[in-house]
């Protein structure tokens, strides 16, 4: 509000009908630190506090002006049904006007009301959140990354040192409301291994930034700044306070998503929703710096929570032990830690199921998920499900651009590896020597190496090819008998890495996942 208004006299006068233009139903307010919001039925209006944090500034009724058309623009880009202007306060502070004539008292987004009770967060605490919409967020995520304004080098917009100082900003705020030693220790130790990571992935910071991957994101991005409005997944409340927050790596703003899905312990959803968004962009590189923005991510959830926790506390007494601060913060030191990691490859022909199988599996060991045919397709330029035209032995399915395929799954799969993520490699695997090339990565790895042999009979195979629709695969019962004819079939070596399973039968991947052949999938993400 002005200076000479109090903000809590207008925002009790704006809960009256008779300072609306339009019918109310009812009047309800939420407040949160920066800002309060009034629930009026048909309609929500967002007014900022008049507040001045440092790196947040609404102290002026042009800062409030200009921050809340900047809140406008940059939901428009994903919930432009939701957010539909910037509206002026009138009249008097007793007697004030939404969307009046005359002095102006202060400014509002307005915006479309939405159901309660369906945010993403809401739904995961009572356990409604389903692959479905897991499914519909990462191709949200993923089109909208696409597409963002990318930052100009010029700026200083995800430059390492700035990434570090961000980092860095979460643990004074922290300590100095921690008074338990052992808890002080585990943040010293997540500090230093921070300063570390960040000093061994710092050129990487840099080339991320040059390719162009520091984009004007949403910023906010946790569970419940999404909801389900007519069974569709909407992103809101971008962070529009500071750019340095919202310009960031996408890999960032996806470590903000993933860190809340294991804070709700959706463990499956969190790597769904992983695989299926860097299917979907192919930034496998971002892999690279996963585990320093999840660890980044989990720790500013941990200081938001003791942060709340402490202003709760009106009357000094000691605080109990913050178990919100006290899970985040154990995510943090969880990434921090080297797990063991392993190389899992696919055998079998076109139509054995591979991919719905090799995709379950991935969430369940909280691995990465490289599929063949989608890789395939985007080094020659295609998306997933465009059809290349291509016919056996001709155009993409050459033996030339299998090579070249399998050599390209190989590089994504080491860097991979080398993040510490265990990877599960879909593809048909059918020559001898593409076995052999994963086999090597896995002992220069030092790592783990399965081959998963999905079979299925030659009848469900035609079946299956038949009434495919909508897939990476282009592969026909020409195709099929030709594999059929000419694979290399697994050697006596080999089968000590092998585990054979039929993918026709029921609970498939129960059956895989109690397997105990030499305990190899044993689920990595304990």
């Amino acid at each position: 509000m002005n200076s000479q208004h109090n903000g809590l006299s207008l925002i009790k006068a704006l809960s009256k009908a008779e300072a609306y233009q339009h019918e109310v139903s009812s009047i309800s307010v939420i407040e949160t630190h920066i800002s309060w919001i009034l629930l009026t039925g048909s309609y929500a209006y967002k007014i900022k506090k008049p507040l001045n944090f440092g790196f947040l500034d609404f102290s002026t009724l042009e800062q409030r002006r200009y921050f809340c058309y900047e809140e406008l623009r940059l939901n428009k880009r994903l919930a432009a049904d939701l957010y539909l202007a910037v509206v002026p306060i009138t009249g008097t502070v007793d007697d004030p006007k939404m969307e009046g004539t005359g002095e102006i008292l202060d400014y509002a987004v307005k915006m479309r009301q939405f159901p309660a009770g369906l945010t993403l967060s809401e739904l995961a605490a009572s356990k409604r959140l389903s692959p479905a919409e897991i499914d519909q967020l990462s191709e949200i995520l993923a089109k909208f990354h696409q597409n963002i304004a990318v930052a100009n080098l010029a700026t200083p917009y995800g430059c390492s040192d700035d990434i570090n100082y961000w980092f860095k900003e979460n643990f004074a705020p922290i300590n100095a409301l921690l008074t338990d030693p052992k808890l002080q220790q585990q943040l010293q130790a997540l500090e230093n291994w921070g300063q570390q990571e960040w000093q061994t992935k710092a050129d990487m910071m840099t080339q991320r930034k040059q390719q162009g991957y520091i984009r004007e994101c949403h910023g906010d991005l946790h569970l419940s700044n999404m909801t389900l409005i007519n069974g569709k997944v909407t992103l809101f409340d971008s962070l529009e306070f500071n750019p340095l927050l919202r310009w960031i790596d996408v890999i960032s703003e996806v470590a903000f998503v993933l860190i809340d899905l294991l804070y709700v312990h959706e463990q499956p959803l969190t790597f769904r929703l992983l695989n299926r968004y860097l299917q979907l962009t192919g930034d496998y590189q971002g892999v690279s710096l996963l585990r320093y923005y999840l660890v980044y991510r989990a720790l500013i959830s941990a200081k938001v929570a003791l942060l709340r926790q402490s202003q709760q506390n009106t009357d000094n007494k000691p605080l109990p032990p913050c178990l919100k601060y006290q899970d985040f913060i154990g995510l943090a030191e969880r990434f921090t830690q080297p797990t063991p990691v392993k190389l899992i490859i696919s055998h079998g022909y076109s139509g054995s199921g591979k991919s719905t199988l090799m995709a379950e599996l991935a969430a369940s060991l909280s691995a990465i998920h490289l599929r063949g045919d989608i890789e395939r397709k985007r080094i020659f330029g295609y998306l997933a499900e465009q059809h290349s035209a291509s016919t056996l032995n001709h155009g993409l399915y050459t033996p030339e651009a299998s090579q070249k395929t399998y050599d390209y799954l190989a590089e994504c799969a080491k860097d991979i590896l080398k993040a510490g993520f265990s990877v599960i490699v879909d593809a048909t695997f059918l020559e001898l020597k593409q076995r052999q090339l994963f086999k090597k990565l896995a002992s220069e790895c030092n790592c783990d190496f399965i081959i998963i042999d999905v079979q299925a009979s030659y009848e469900t195979l035609c079946e299956r090819i038949k009434l495919r629709q909508g897939d990476a695969s282009e592969a026909t019962l020409e195709v099929l008998d030709y594999q059929r004819q000419w694979a290399q079939a697994l050697t006596i070596d080999e089968l000590d890495f092998v585990i054979a399973v039929n993918s026709q039968t029921d609970k498939v991947l129960e059956a895989l996942l109690t397997n105990d052949h030499h305990q190899l999938l044993t689920d990595v993400s304990q």
